[in-house]
């Protein structure tokens, strides 16, 4: 896309919301109507309600169908509440299986019981059933708008059948065939047919050998295939091999999005589920607050153990003040160290490069990366020692070499534990039934400086003999 239809579709939707009369409205429809249905729907964004409701008048049902489809669900929710019910079934007829059921989901239960009797009965039967699927699984976020051919038929009549059926342009590409049981026999493509002598019979053309899931498989699990495979479309079985619908890249994409959101929140300690997915301008400060507060309140109460342990050790302080002017450093690189790991293992887990049978594998491989990393940086503190506390006023009896050592050894035992820590951690969530992303950041750093004060005071003591 050009900058020139960049800058001006951001004109547009500006004239948009700055119009004070219906003429000026229709003034800009006919640049409007000639935009794509996602920019139309970007445009229109901040558009009242009511003056949406009288824009999509100059569109057709099936054009209104693809725009609505755009908008975020809330929306979505939003102009249903504006127009009729016997108007908007025609437009809710018209939408995507897939986002019409998610739509049909943000409705109260007398919401739909309102609109179920404006929808023919094929559409109300593909809601019914489509939204009788658990949220995550894949028959949840499947659609209905495929093209099914028979094997027995030859390339002229599968043709004829895909011009009748008449799917969304979306999902045309792969073709499947099926056999008088629905059972799914194999895919071909649009090409194939196009290519194909008009009288050979699909059965020679078909692909057999097909990626496919089944409609109890996590929704992510669907997405990393279409991503592993680089299919355009997967189809969807039940237990019976029949085929039911079929997941679309984009809602992959979608999946994936809302995986990738959910579990960084999670990590960062923000409480929140794939389906809570919002807008950060749209979520109120209470909701943000919400989100945040039940993670930081539990760690500030947990971290009171930190304060106990720098009491246990009072008597150190104020024999070696020197100590206590390295404890930031001390807790800045174990919570790093921690991040890190846990960052790398985390994704490693979600993309199934590694597995819970790998876990004595990964703890090997952390534990000699961070026996590199803690010989580099507790040189660096050694020299951070030597460089800053020169000067410094310390027993007699000690040396600003014997401090410099127990301090980088500290730092190095802390490098090493906080990586096994934040390794650990989200393995040991995984093995009981859990979301690795649940081992955040807030709650590793915690724990690493628990366990930093310990080792860091402990070898203090110890090798000093304070």
């Amino acid at each position: 896309m050009s900058k020139e239809t960049i800058l001006s579709a951001e004109d547009l939707k500006l004239s948009f919301q700055e119009a004070t009369s219906m003429k000026e409205v229709v003034s800009l429809m006919p640049v409007l109507m000639q935009q794509t249905p996602i920019d139309i729907a970007d445009i229109l964004s901040e558009v009242s309600d009511d003056l949406l409701v009288q824009i999509f008048d100059f569109f057709t049902i099936k054009q209104q169908a693809f725009i609505l489809s755009e908008f975020p669900i809330d929306r979505q929710y939003e102009y249903q509440q504006s127009i009729s019910k016997k108007k908007f079934a025609l437009v809710f007829e018209e939408m995507p299986s897939d986002d019409r059921v998610d739509l049909y989901q943000m409705l109260s239960l007398n919401e739909q019981n309102a609109l179920l009797p404006f929808l023919p009965k094929n559409i109300r039967e593909d809601v019914l059933y489509l939204n009788a699927y658990p949220e995550e699984t894949a028959g949840s976020i499947m659609n209905t708008d495929f093209a099914t051919v028979q094997k027995t038929m030859t390339c002229s009549e599968a043709m004829d059948k895909v011009r009748l059926d008449a799917p969304s342009k979306t999902t045309v590409y792969y073709i499947y065939v099926v056999d008088e049981e629905q059972e799914l026999q194999g895919f071909i493509t649009l090409k194939d047919l196009i290519l194909a002598n008009p009288n050979t019979l699909v059965e020679h053309e078909l692909h057999s050998q097909f990626v496919y899931g089944h409609v109890d498989d996590r929704s992510e699990e669907i997405a990393a295939m279409i991503s592993k495979y680089d299919l355009v479309a997967i189809p969807i079985l039940n237990d019976l091999n029949q085929l039911v619908g079929i997941v679309t890249h984009d809602d992959a994409l979608d999946v994936i999005r809302a995986e990738q959101t959910e579990d960084m929140e999670r990590f960062m300690g923000i409480l929140s589920s794939a389906s809570e997915e919002m807008d950060y301008n749209k979520t109120t400060i209470w909701m943000h607050f919400k989100k945040r507060i039940v993670w930081l309140a539990s760690l500030a109460a947990i971290g009171t153990v930190s304060g106990y342990i720098i009491h246990s050790y009072e008597d150190a302080f104020e024999k070696m003040l020197i100590l206590a002017f390295y404890m930031p450093m001390i807790a800045d690189a174990g919570g790093n160290s921690g991040s890190q790991s846990a960052t790398v293992v985390i994704r490693a887990l979600s993309l199934g490069e590694i597995k819970l049978s790998d876990w004595l594998k990964v703890l090997w491989t952390e534990f000699r990366v961070s026996l590199l990393l803690s010989l580099c940086l507790g040189l660096l503190a050694y020299a951070r020692v030597a460089f800053l506390s020169h000067n410094m006023e310390m027993p007699p009896e000690f040396t600003l070499a014997q401090i410099g050592f127990v301090i980088s050894l500290a730092l190095s035992v802390q490098i090493v534990s906080s990586a096994l820590i934040g390794t650990g951690l989200p393995l040991i969530v995984r093995v009981l039934g859990g979301d690795p992303a649940v081992a955040a950041s807030p709650a590793i750093t915690t724990l690493v400086d628990i366990t930093g004060l310990l080792i860091y005071f402990s070898i203090a003591t110890n090798v000093l003999g304070l």
